[in-house]
């Protein structure tokens, strides 16, 4: 097991993330065990027996039959690690920049609405280990609580993060010259003009360093669970939640439509969801600019990036009108039943603009080795969504913070068995790639 005075933790400047696996190996001397097992499935399993049934169809309902989530591990099947050894991973690091930001991975926290539904607290508590571990977070414009409180926990995983380092620990990067670390805004884009700057004011005065665009979500899915049991959280339980509430112009029209958040706590959630999050009105391209510039006016000229990005021309067109990054993403098979592979989509997507626009990767990702291959295949920085939420579900913050140090010590090992020292030695030379159409072996569940 790795020595804890290897000298690979004093050749870096972020956590030994690998040490993590001795530190779960020494536990049960301590009488101590993890939350949960973190492999794919099993955590899986954990979060179905844990959640309630509308929160666990909401959390592993794909579109249609799968067939799209089934094709995007498919693609990172075909695609195969090539060890390499003799290699000196002494000077190990997983440190990196996304746009103005260093960050301790490679590794962020994808946008996910409604997570009240998964645990109590929420997206305070993502957003808090983001900020611990100098991880980006991403809160989606669908969320439960508002912008600013997520903030604040964001700031207070980055406080906590700050105190250890003053400690002697090392903690790794992530503040970037912004206060709580990296952390950005995904708008659903509001056909109310005033709604929309109104949230993207709020995400620029309260620290969000980015604003990410989601463009495949209009409105949802079909998705067969959640349509067979009416599972739509806003129409029910859940309501508009903090994020929508607590916005003055939304405020402002929930007063006009003479409703009271306390008494009509389910029109609310409707008129929230229905007209400003997925309110089934599409805007094209000729739009994108007035967006941008609106967002750079309130930010001071924080980047502006698209996610949902699977086609070529849509690449193009985003470099052409001046975005600055994109995010490879089939919304994890949710939306589009028997879609491309992400994975696929961004071998063509980098082969085409690689050079020209920051370009990230969403979609399937479920280990340090799918991590691996997307930085490989020309991704700069990879998201993961359903794992965490799993997490969430089977162990609020506590499971969030294991699964996330988990995936990072995943993926360090990853780099001292395989023999990829540094970040930039992950390239297509890393990967052997079967022809399109290698099955993936067969797993009893497809989410």
């Amino acid at each position: 097991m790795s020595n804890p005075n290897n000298p690979n933790i004093q050749q870096r400047s972020t956590p030994q993330w690998g040490l993590y696996q001795r530190e779960l190996f020494w536990a049960p001397n301590e009488n101590k065990h993890p939350p949960f097992n973190t492999d794919p499935d099993k955590l899986r399993a954990t979060a179905k027996e844990r959640l309630s049934q509308a929160g666990w169809h909401y959390a592993s309902c794909n579109a249609g039959q799968s067939l799209t989530h089934y094709a995007n591990r498919a693609a990172f099947y075909r695609h195969q690690i090539i060890p390499r050894t003799l290699v000196d991973t002494t000077a190990r690091d997983t440190l990196t920049s996304i746009f103005s930001h260093q960050v301790s991975a490679p590794i962020g926290f994808a946008p996910i609405g409604i997570n009240r539904i998964y645990h109590a607290t929420g997206e305070l508590s993502p957003a808090k280990v983001a900020g611990e571990l100098g991880l980006l977070y991403c809160l989606s414009s669908a969320g439960s609580y508002s912008i600013e409180d997520v903030a604040r926990a964001n700031d207070a995983g980055a406080e906590q993060r700050r105190r250890r380092s003053d400690d002697g620990e090392k903690v790794g990067a992530g503040e970037g010259g912004e206060v709580g670390g990296a952390r950005w805004f995904q708008l659903y884009w509001s056909p109310d003009e005033a709604v929309a700057l109104s949230m993207l004011k709020r995400a620029a005065d309260n620290g969000y360093a980015a604003c990410v665009l989601t463009t495949d979500t209009w409105q949802l899915g079909w998705r067969h669970d959640d349509v067979a049991h009416g599972n739509y959280a806003f129409y029910h339980e859940h309501g508009a939640g903090d994020l929508g509430l607590r916005d003055p112009v939304f405020a402002d029209r929930v007063s006009a439509a003479g409703l009271d958040p306390a008494v009509d706590k389910m029109k609310v959630g409707a008129s929230w969801i229905d007209g400003h999050i997925w309110h089934g009105q599409s805007f094209a391209w000729d739009k994108i600019p007035w967006l941008i510039q609106n967002w750079k006016r309130l930010s001071g000229g924080k980047p502006f990036a698209i996610k949902g990005i699977q086609s070529v021309a849509d690449a193009r067109k985003a470099v052409e009108l001046g975005v600055d990054g994109i995010v490879v993403s089939n919304h994890a098979g949710r939306q589009v039943d028997g879609a491309v592979a992400s994975l696929d989509a961004l071998e063509r997507i980098v082969d085409a603009v690689g050079d020209r626009i920051y370009i990230m990767y969403d979609s399937g990702v479920r280990s340090g080795a799918d991590v691996f291959k997307a930085l490989a295949l020309g991704a700069k920085f990879v998201f993961v969504g359903r794992l965490w939420v799993y997490a969430l579900g089977s162990g609020g913050e506590e499971g969030v913070r294991h699964v996330m140090k988990s995936l990072l010590a995943d993926f360090d090992i990853l780099m001292n068995v395989a023999g990829y020292p540094d970040l930039k030695e992950i390239n297509r030379d890393a990967l052997d790639s079967l022809p399109k159409g290698s099955c993936y072996p067969p797993t009893t569940e497809m989410a």
